[in-house]
């Protein structure tokens, strides 16, 4: 039976380790944020593939914190399946994201919450 609860879906597999995309099995595009339709088409026979996890970064921008919390990133990631997605780059100053460095995806699980992906430099 298909889940109708996509975000639930992904959010297990990141627990599980593992990074996972929808895509639909007519067309073979990719999407991401998990959804219950393909955007654009309203294909509705998705199915979850392991993702390369590598991608590019679009855009950054540096978050500033008061002293002595640290600054982060957030940035937008191109991942090599077509699919753009919100994140952070972890590993290097968030000053030194560059927009066009290549990544690779990284899930981590911190002590106070669900397991989340983010990204290092490749």
């Amino acid at each position: 039976m298909k889940s109708l609860l996509p975000e639930s879906d992904y959010q297990q597999f990141l627990s599980e380790g593992r990074f996972m995309l929808q895509r639909s099995r007519q067309n073979g595009g990719y999407c991401f944020y998990p959804r219950v339709a393909q955007p654009g088409t309203g294909n509705t026979d998705l199915e979850w593939v392991q993702a390369s996890g590598r991608g590019v970064v679009y855009s950054s921008t540096v978050v500033r914190q008061r002293p002595p919390t640290p600054n982060y990133n957030v940035a937008l990631i191109d991942l090599e399946e077509g699919v753009r997605m919100m994140s952070r780059v972890e590993g290097v100053a968030p000053e030194d994201v560059q927009i066009g460095m290549s990544v690779r995806a990284k899930i981590v699980q911190p002590d106070d919450g669900a397991a989340l992906l983010v990204f290092e430099p490749a």
